[in-house]
């Protein structure tokens, strides 16, 4: 089966402007296989498949379904073709159930059996091991959850080919290794499956063969078994690359942030965060790790003002030369008011971080427009930030004026990642930062965070890579069900000791050996 091919681009090219996104790509995908599209950002992946899937039309080049040459002028021309792409950003009515969202636009009668339509969504989810409640509100779900619903939407549409964007970009291990199983069922029930991602050792994991683009061509195709992670990246830039991170010895450290007992509960009552207590110093990287949902979110935003905390929760902000400020109680903008220099790149980078429907201009603005004038906005040192920002991150976009949600999930992110770094704060507090990065811009973003850590700063990094939180970071904090359960030196860690943290198998009481690299023990109060 594996022989089939089930999709042939032959010559594909697609221009935006006088960027050429795609530029004579001729690949296959075979019958019953998981192909990984590998590539750097703005490399011409996610416009590729946005082709394969009826959300743009080639310029020039063909493509061939299952042997047959096929015009896919619409996502509705796709699925009748059994084509579903699984975007980074999903399409779901938030106030409609998961049943409603996967008959939405379906044609038929006025009136559906939603009965028949749910026995039908158990029998899939059934059939590939996927969890779902067909009566979930989309409001009420988890990030994958909503991917799960996605997947079932184009499956319950009849797709053979399924295309996944950055599908793990926001999963727990542990959801990963779920979807992986679900993936797994779909390829032995003859699917083709195609993903696009940058996290190489999962694409070692889950795929059978690897399409490399770079600069929007076509590389070459490997066997994965024939591959490692050093050959992929380097497929990738076109060159040779060190995957070592820099970690500079921390020097003439500076108390910034003291946290103490902090704890906040959700909307249901609900702890979230448990009392957690520790130092940020300037010079110096906190790693925060945690299975997803632990708490690292709501940590973050405690302290940047975004989060209602407990009574008795103190966040101590320790200026140069003056005395320490509360900033429990205060608003972002009141904390701004006292020179507090707090700079938070958010887990939901649309959401939180940009407006999508504004240029990297506006989007740069958006931190500096209460210093300009009452009537006018002045937008050249935005646009002068948006360019820097650009130049230095490699944005691949048509102009700063481009509203940021036409730019490919990395290129979003560099530039949220970008602005809020060139704020020049005293903290900077970042969630993910190298999330649905490539190698290379990983890299830029970790040289950067360096360069903030020589320049004094107190550099706060939720990450979900282990491997990446042991070599950048100076101490790392472990968080589980809300609470601290340890505080590691990064140097002498390993990752098997931070995995039985992130489960509370080691302890609070003896994870604090790292806690303060001014006193051995741990952070005492």
């Amino acid at each position: 089966m594996k022989d089939e091919i089930a999709v042939r681009l032959n010559g594909i090219t697609k221009r935006f402007g006088s960027v050429t996104a795609n530029d004579g790509v001729t690949m296959d995908v075979r019958r019953g296989e998981v192909l990984a599209l590998l590539g750097e950002n703005g490399s011409g992946k996610t416009t590729l498949m946005n082709m394969l899937s009826g959300i743009y039309f080639p310029d020039e080049g063909t493509i061939e379904i299952n042997g047959v040459p096929a015009s896919i002028r619409s996502p509705k021309d796709a699925f009748d073709l059994g084509i579903g792409m699984i975007h980074q950003h999903f399409k779901l009515v938030d106030v409609f159930t998961a049943a409603e969202n996967i008959v939405l636009g379906l044609p038929g009668k006025s009136s559906l059996n939603m009965r028949a339509v749910k026995e039908k969504i158990r029998a899939i989810s059934e059939k590939y091991g996927f969890l779902i409640d067909p009566d979930r509100k989309v409001y009420n779900m988890s990030v994958s959850e909503k991917q799960t619903l996605e997947i079932v939407k184009v499956l319950y549409r009849g797709a053979d080919i399924l295309i996944l964007d950055e599908p793990t970009a926001v999963l727990t291990p542990q959801e990963t290794e779920r979807l992986f199983a679900v993936i797994r069922n779909m390829r032995a029930d003859g699917k083709s499956i195609i993903i696009i991602t940058h996290k190489l050792h999962e694409v070692m994991e889950i795929s059978d063969r690897v399409a490399i683009l770079r600069h929007g061509q076509y590389i070459t195709t490997l066997e994965t078994k024939d591959a490692d992670e050093r050959t992929l990246a380097e497929a990738m830039v076109g060159e040779k690359l060190s995957l070592n991170i820099e970690r500079p010895k921390p020097e003439g450290l500076v108390r910034r942030l003291e946290v103490s007992e902090l704890s906040c509960v959700n909307a249901e009552g609900v702890p979230t965060l448990r009392g957690v207590s520790f130092t940020a110093y300037g010079g110096e990287i906190l790693g925060i790790a945690g299975i997803s949902g632990c708490g690292q979110k709501e940590l973050l935003e405690s302290i940047a003002g975004l989060e209602q905390t407990v009574t008795g929760s103190s966040v101590l902000y320790y200026p140069d030369g003056g005395e320490p400020e509360q900033l429990i109680g205060k608003t972002p903008r009141e904390i701004r008011s006292l020179g507090v220099a707090l700079s938070f790149v958010p887990e939901d980078r649309l959401g939180m971080g940009l407006v999508g429907s504004m240029g990297m201009t506006d989007n740069m603005m958006l931190k500096s427009y209460e210093s300009g004038a009452p009537v006018f906005l002045h937008k050249r040192e935005p646009q002068q930030l948006a360019e820097s920002v650009r130049d230095s991150l490699g944005v691949v976009t048509p102009s700063v004026t481009t509203p940021v949600r036409r730019l490919s999930g990395g290129n979003v992110q560099k530039v949220l990642v970008g602005r809020e770094i060139a704020e020049a704060p005293t903290v900077l507090m970042t969630a993910y930062a190298v999330r649905g990065l490539d190698i290379n811009t990983s890299y830029a973003i970790y040289n950067l965070l360096n360069e903030q850590k020589k320049k004094g700063v107190a550099v706060i990094y939720v990450g979900e890579d282990i491997d990446v939180l042991l070599e950048l970071c100076d101490r790392i904090l472990i968080l589980c069900g809300g609470a601290v359960s340890g505080i590691v030196d990064a140097s002498t860690a390993t990752k098997e000791e931070i995995g039985l943290y992130m489960t509370k198998i080691g302890g609070a009481e003896s994870g604090t050996s790292g806690g303060d690299p001014a006193m051995k023990g741990g952070d005492k109060k």
